[in-house]
Parts: C-alpha cells; structure tokens; sequence
C-alpha cells in the first residue's frame, strides 16, 4: 500500500484539492478538481464534468506529469494547517466508473500514480513536512 493510514484517513475526509499539469508552452496549469482514492489501484483519481473537453486532461494525455495538493486550515489561532502533496505518473483515461455520490462526473478521469509525497500536519504531534518517494515495489508506474 502506497498511503499510510494517517494518509489514507485524510485523502477519504476531503473532497476537493488542486490539480497542476504542463500545458504545451511549458507553463504550468493549476485547476482545483473533485478526487477520490482508487483502492483497487491504490492511487487518485479526477473527475469533473466533460473532462476530456479539458486543457487539464490534454495535458495529461501528451505528457503525464501531474502534481495534487490536498491541504486545510485546521485552526488559525494557533495557526495550524495540513494536507498532502502527490507528484507522480498521471494517465488520462476514459470509460471509468466514477462513485456513485459523484454520478454527475463524466467518465473520462485523470488517475494519478504516486512517486513521491508531501505531508505536513496530518498527525497533531508531528507538523513539520515530511517527504518520502513510493518504493518501485508499491508504484505501478
């Protein structure tokens, strides 16, 4: 398994988080998107409405590269945020099952393969950021 459980609970707890993808220029693309973690295949998956129609899933198809920031603000007095960042190997597929509660998404997605993660303020005890590559042994791609 590529999350850690502290992972694992917080992708399930949120909704919506930022996608970036390069755009043929070179220029980077940041869009916030639905997602939802694929147990099956242990990685993200996107959706959105006609997304094939999407400069985002474009650029996924022609190059894919992709990195997913998911983050909060817990508390603003004391301060206190946390989230996660996902940089790894995306595909833009199409014909994909979608939850049920998400019905209204097209069946096009953009699935991304974790390679390396960023994690900060997912344990309470712990809230400096903490990096990590996903083994060769856990990574599909």
């Amino acid at each position: 398994m590529i999350f850690t459980a502290d992972e694992l609970e917080y992708l399930k707890s949120q909704r919506l988080g930022r996608l970036a993808t390069i755009q043929p220029n070179g220029s980077i693309q940041n869009n916030p998107v639905v997602y939802w973690y694929n147990a099956e295949a242990d990685c993200i998956d996107i959706g959105g409405r006609a997304m094939a129609t999407t400069q985002k899933f474009k650029n996924v198809a022609a190059n894919g590269k992709a990195s997913f920031v998911i983050d909060d603000v817990v508390s603003r007095r004391p301060w206190r945020v946390r989230g996660i960042e996902i940089r790894g190997h995306a595909e833009a597929l199409v014909d994909q099952p979608v939850p049920p509660e998400l019905e209204f998404l097209s069946p096009e997605l953009i699935r991304i393969h974790p390679q390396r993660l960023f994690t900060w303020g997912l344990d309470p005890e712990h809230l400096a950021m903490v990096r990590r590559n996903v083994t060769p042994a856990a990574a599909t791609h």
